[in-house]
């Protein structure tokens, strides 16, 4: 299943390491407890790998690592924040239209990766 390929992050210092050296990144905030994270979580992967394969997948539960949410400003579930470059691009929270998101992504990702 599509949803292993989110590489659970436990520290804001392996997070930040991780944006610095990733030209790339996604991360999906949720938690155990929100039904809409677990339905969106495997279409964000879906759509990533098939559009935005050289983008990493990190996923941070919100309960378990909270100084991980309060260090990015996410205060609501599921959020989905992109970096290119090292720099944040795009943040989408709660009614996240995988439509949307995409067509915000391809043309940035593109310029990026081709």
């Amino acid at each position: 299943m599509s949803e292993n390929k989110f590489q659970t992050v436990k520290t804001a210092e392996e997070l930040q390491n991780l944006i610095d050296n990733e030209d790339g990144i996604l991360i999906y905030f949720s938690h155990e407890k929100c039904n809409v994270c677990k339905v969106l979580k495997p279409k964000i992967a879906d759509r990533c790998k098939i559009q935005f394969p050289k983008i990493k997948l990190l996923y941070a539960d919100t309960e378990l690592t909270p100084e991980i949410s309060g260090q990015y400003s996410v205060f609501t579930v599921p959020s989905v924040i992109v970096f290119l470059g090292g720099k944040e691009f795009l943040r989408e929270s709660r009614n996240i239209s995988i439509e949307t998101f995409t067509q915000k992504l391809e043309r940035p990702y593109k310029m990026l990766f081709s």
